[in-house]
């Protein structure tokens, strides 16, 4: 193949463009104006900026044109705009052209249109961030539930003690039962404060990483699921065999334990099972990896959908009980968000799902 054929395939095949020194527009092949709707003659003469899209913040161009006179090659997926206002995305390789003193003579500019892959790929991160808003609506119905169970006896003991307060100080003025009376009851209505601060807490879109103990993130899933766990008579046993610490979103990482949590009582009462035990284990390897072992008694998953478990909207439950996401999150939120891993099998008596995330420095300080 000939010079010339080499020349017209690049041209043929890819968005070719040329300037001189100054990133005045030389050259524009067929391809270059199709994809940004100008005519030849609207372009030759005109400053590459032409194409530039708005919201590129000039320190990227900088960058470019810092890399490009260092006689260097630059290299990058650049966002663009077309002359009708369509925007683009290419991938774009600007090369110098040096002459024979070895000095810049012009740059050519050869790109590659990736628009569509990249409205995709933040289609799909679209749809897992509605997936995922979808599956925290649908944990909010659950922790309701658990706030009116752990309301429900402060409550109660708020009554009584309110009762004893006004028999105290109508009946027979005793200023001191009646000051003790008055303190409890502030005492319970600040528990109560807390358990909704606890929920308000969980539920906040806060997106901020953080070194978290993995301890404070189990501990706190066990107070938000403690209506869940009494209400169905789940004995849970953790066990910390090492004093470990993560990164990432602990409101996730708290989410994830939530959902095994959901997933175990679901099967403890479709398959009637009466003594209902869940263990958790945390240790971490030589490798300084974090290692959750969670297992349940519900009996297992059956082999022929183990490995779809985690598939989104896949769910053995009726359409009332959920919606096939907990899991399909579960992973999204340990391999994406703490680069991690999560695996399902099946144990004597049940499913163990184990968790394998980064060690990471302990916090300065855990939580009492």
């Amino acid at each position: 193949m000939t010079l010339v054929q080499y020349k017209n395939a690049i041209e043929q095949s890819n968005i070719v463009s040329k300037t001189d020194i100054n990133g005045i527009i030389t050259f524009a092949n067929d391809e270059f104006c199709k994809i940004f709707e100008y005519d030849r003659e609207e372009l030759i003469g005109k400053n590459h900026n032409i194409v530039r899209h708005p919201d590129v913040p000039k320190e990227i161009f900088k960058n470019l044109w810092d890399t490009i006179l260092a006689k260097k090659t630059y290299k990058a997926t650049v966002k663009n705009l077309s002359k009708y206002g369509k925007t683009l995305y290419v991938n774009t390789t600007v090369i110098p052209i040096l002459d024979k003193k070895g000095e810049i003579e012009e740059f050519i500019a050869i790109r590659y249109d990736v628009t569509q892959s990249i409205e995709l790929a933040r289609q799909m991160q679209e749809k897992d961030r509605f997936l995922f808003q979808q599956s925290r609506l649908a944990a909010m119905g659950e922790m309701i539930g658990n706030i009116a169970h752990q309301w429900r006896q402060p409550l109660n003991e708020l009554g009584i003690t309110i009762y004893q307060m006004k028999k105290f100080f109508l009946a027979d003025k005793k200023e001191d039962d009646f000051l003790q009376s008055y303190n409890h009851s502030k005492d319970v209505i600040k528990k109560m404060s807390d358990t909704i601060e606890d929920f308000r807490n969980f539920f906040s879109p806060n997106k901020t990483t953080k070194n978290f103990f993995v301890k404070d993130a189990i501990n706190e899933m066990l107070r938000l699921m403690q209506g869940t766990i009494q209400r169905h008579n789940i004995h849970v046993e953790v066990k910390y065999e090492k004093s470990v610490s993560i990164h990432g979103y602990i409101n996730e990482f708290t989410q994830v334990m939530l959902n095994l949590i959901n997933n175990s009582k679901d099967a403890y009462n479709q398959r009637k099972i009466k003594n209902k035990k869940i263990k958790i284990t945390v240790n971490e390897d030589d490798k300084k990896n974090v290692f959750i072992i969670y297992s349940d008694n519900a009996e297992g998953i059956d082999e022929d959908i183990i490995d779809k478990i985690f598939d989104p909207y896949f769910t053995t439950k009726h359409s009332s009980q959920g919606t096939g996401l907990g899991l399909y999150l579960s992973e999204m939120i340990i391999k994406k968000s703490m680069n991690g891993n999560i695996k399902v099998y099946n144990n004597k008596n049940g499913a163990t799902f184990e968790i394998s995330i980064p060690a990471f420095d302990q916090p300065k300080r855990a939580k009492v």
